[in-house]
């Protein structure tokens, strides 16, 4: 009889939940010990989206936390500790923040939205409602967290309610914090981020610096924000990035992990494709993959043995960090970015400790950010502070080309004088023109033409690329595709002029040498094949044949008038 596996946890990110009703978990109980043994009194980790931090941090309130289910550890690598688990499990009054919908189009909505967090944490405290050991006073203050504060008294909101807490359980309080830099990047793109970091230097500050009843304090996010923006003065302060060794492992799938999960699924054949599209971390000195992405192609692939993978941890946000970054671009960077794709490295100096509004300042910046949110990993340190960087693997891969794409879509294909002299060469049989502001044009953009797919895929590319400078033509009525003849033609133009007609075939050469010999090939298609026939039944009598072969950035065009 079959036995019945696990479910895979698709979006839970409930440590408790996920325990008792078995879905399947790869043990980060280890974390515990590292803080405990190895970290400091205040911790931040700060790790790209969709890594596991939010399921850690449930992890961490459900031991810490009083009246702790010891169960749920059973079995896990935590409960062989037994004098930690003595000492620690089950033993501590817990505050448990998640920061991700702090956010608004203005300073008084995001405001507003952590006051109504604050009041209902308090709120889950009830045991405070009656407790013998508060003061009046205590009692006061805590009848106005439970309604909703705001201005000064929400900038020691925090603090106060681990006074509260210390004072009733008699212990001191684990304060975690998740997605503590979210309010900060929604801030930033809304236009209020001084008065947000203010508020959070503040919140967070009280909370975290010479509070006599904090005993840990664990934050999570995804840029390690600098120290002098919200953490100054914070020197019992330990940040773990993803260049730091200790912890690597405990966010993310190590490849012995995958390797576990997809034998228990019996997926092994697939780990070829799960490795080129999801690994390619490097945090510390660890080979990581992205677990979102691990689990969302292995919950497909249970369902569907031919499922092909998918973009599924870029798609969990809008990008924008990448749309920023390219629509920067210069022509040192636009070269880069085509090493990048082509699967080479850069060498880059970077930032770790930026302020959201520093970003702009420096292209360097921008590198500093796509390397921290886990658009671009690194191979290695080349000298102190110089990193190696590229891009993971193949989901982030086609992120960048999809994003350069509609970059180049959107901007390259709107300047008039560009297309203009392109469209009146094509409508006048000007071949070596239309060569030259095809090459001009091809020269600065961002390179994805060299890509890795097979001849008829570049070729396509490059069929698109044209199609995308004819349309901004609105008297042209343009056709890909078409029916004509014995085939069908790459694209067929019908002119403003009535009589006139263009037939354009489309060819990738391997090499710039055989340029040449493409476009003689694509010249004899058309004339074999007769695609000039429909614009001829159209009533079109002059007709211009162009044969255009493209390698990567340099094209060659002929023609002949049919």
């Amino acid at each position: 009889m079959q036995v019945e596996k696990n479910r895979l946890p698709l979006g839970v990110e409930f440590f408790d939940k996920l325990r008792r009703e078995q879905y399947y978990y790869i043990d980060k109980t280890g974390l515990i010990s590292e803080l405990e043994k190895r970290m400091g009194k205040v911790n931040l980790f700060t790790r790209p989206r969709r890594f596991g931090k939010t399921l850690n941090m449930s992890m961490l309130q459900c031991f810490y936390e009083l009246g702790a289910d010891e169960s749920l550890f059973d079995g896990l690598k935590i409960a062989q500790d037994k004098p930690l688990c003595e000492q620690c499990l089950g033993r501590f009054p817990v505050i448990f923040l998640t920061l991700k919908d702090v956010e608004g189009l203005d300073y008084s909505s995001a405001e507003a939205n952590l006051t109504r967090l604050m009041q209902l944490e308090a709120l889950r405290h009830d045991e405070l409602k009656n407790s013998p050991k508060l003061l009046p006073e205590e009692f006061a203050a805590y009848a106005e967290l439970c309604r909703g504060v705001s201005n000064e008294a929400l900038a020691d909101s925090l603090r106060l309610l681990t006074q509260l807490l210390a004072r009733h359980h008699e212990r001191e309080v684990v304060v975690l914090i998740d997605e503590y830099d979210v309010p900060l990047a929604k801030a930033y793109h809304a236009g209020y981020y001084r008065e947000m970091a203010a508020l959070l230097r503040a919140f967070l500050g009280k909370a975290l610096k010479t509070n006599s009843y904090l005993y840990r304090a664990v934050l999570t996010g995804c840029l390690r924000v600098s120290k002098e923006s919200i953490f100054t003065g914070l020197n019992n302060f330990t940040i773990n990035t993803i260049v730091d060794e200790g912890a690597e492992e405990y966010f993310g799938f190590t490849p012995s992990e995958v390797e576990g999960l997809m034998a228990y699924y019996a997926l092994e054949k697939h780990a070829a494709v799960m490795k080129e599209w999801y690994d390619g971390y490097r945090f510390g000195k660890a080979e990581i993959y992205c677990p979102w992405d691990v689990i969302n192609y292995a919950n497909k692939l249970r369902f569907n043995d031919a499922a092909q993978p998918e973009a599924f941890w870029v798609n969990t946000s809008g990008n924008e960090l990448v749309q920023h970054f390219i629509a920067k671009a210069d022509k040192n960077t636009k070269n880069e970015l085509e090493l990048l794709l082509d699967g080479g490295t850069i060498e880059k100096s970077l930032r770790l400790d930026l302020t959201y509004d520093e970003l702009d300042r420096s292209i360097d910046n921008l590198w500093s950010v796509l390397f921290t949110t886990g658009y671009l990993t690194t191979s290695g340190e080349a000298s102190q502070g110089v990193y190696r960087l590229q891009l993971p693997n193949r989901e982030v891969r086609e992120v960048f080309l999809h994003k350069i794409k509609e970059w180049f879509d959107n901007v390259l294909v709107r300047s008039s004088s560009a297309t203009n002299e392109l469209q009146r060469a094509l409508a006048s049989g000007a071949a070596a023109e239309v060569e030259k502001r095809l090459n001009l044009i091809m020269g600065r953009m961002i390179s994805v033409l060299d890509t890795k797919a097979r001849a008829a895929q570049k070729e396509n590319f490059y069929h698109g690329l044209l199609l995308g400078l004819l349309r901004s033509e609105p008297e042209w009525l343009i056709l890909s595709n078409a029916e004509s003849g014995e085939g069908f033609s790459d694209i067929l133009i019908e002119a403003e002029e009535p009589d006139t007609g263009i037939v354009i075939e489309v060819k990738y050469a391997a090499t710039f040498a055989e340029l040449e010999a493409a476009c003689r090939k694509g010249m004899e298609q058309i004339k074999e094949r007769r695609y000039d026939e429909r614009l001829r039944n159209e009533g079109r009598t002059h007709i211009y044949a162009y044969a255009i072969a493209f390698h990567k950035k340099r094209c060659k065009a002929v023609m002949q008038q049919l």
